[in-house]
């Protein structure tokens, strides 16, 4: 039986293992494989790795993030404009990102992207090539999927990737495709089972959108 104590303790140590997080920075509260994440950290970065951190952990079932940034002194002099001009600086000599198709607004130092991509590992580009940068708190990724060739979507492409890939291989999962929509649906062990399956699907040529209806379940219970 895997208790919330002991959960608890796995979520910490591997919070504890990130060189750039201090264990005393985040709160981990932990209730039937629900984790909260709780805290201040200094920078947007701290607050993703902790994310990242209590996600790869077999147990957890969903993160509740709660963890706040809060600059010091010197990166709280950084504007709005500031944090603006050096996203689109940054955008400009990403060679991932397609020019002019990034729509960025900074509000409090809070980003909201917006516009076009023609795949995924863009979307996500645009959203890790800003993650360290100062003065961040956050980010709202609204950027779409829209391939310009309207490519078919291979079901049977996806399930095969599925397959080759080590983490989700032996996994239940099932594999939905309607028009550029991929559902996934079933079940696996782990959140990072989770995000690795629709990483997965969204590689398919022809996915504007992945429905990620796997649920996190376990062999034992949880007990106090």
């Amino acid at each position: 039986m895997k208790s919330n104590e002991g959960l608890q303790k796995e979520v910490q140590d591997a919070i504890k293992w990130e060189p750039k997080l201090h264990a005393a920075e985040i709160g981990v509260v932990v209730h039937d494989g629900m984790v909260t994440l709780s805290g201040t950290v200094d920078n947007y970065a701290k607050k993703i790795q902790a994310e990242n951190a209590a996600k790869h952990i077999k147990g957890v079932k969903a993160v509740v993030e709660k963890i706040e940034v809060k600059f010091n002194t010197d990166w709280a002099k950084y504007d709005d404009n500031d944090i603006a001009k050096e996203i689109v600086h940054a955008y400009k000599w990403n060679w991932q990102l397609p020019d002019d198709k990034i729509h960025v607004k900074v509000e409090n130092g809070w980003i909201t992207l917006d516009g076009e991509t023609n795949w995924n590992y863009q979307r996500e580009e645009a959203k890790n090539a800003i993650k360290d940068m100062t003065g961040i708190k956050g980010v709202t990724n609204n950027i779409t999927i829209k391939l310009e060739a309207d490519n078919k979507i291979e079901k049977n492409d996806i399930e095969a990737a599925l397959k080759r890939n080590w983490s989700v291989k032996n996994e239940n999962i099932e594999v939905a495709v309607m028009d550029h929509r991929v559902t996934l649906s079933g079940n696996v062990s782990s959140w990072y089972q989770k995000d690795e399956a629709a990483r997965m699907a969204w590689s398919a040529p022809g996915v504007w959108a992945v429905d990620n209806q796997l649920e996190v379940v376990f062999e034992y219970d949880y007990v106090s």
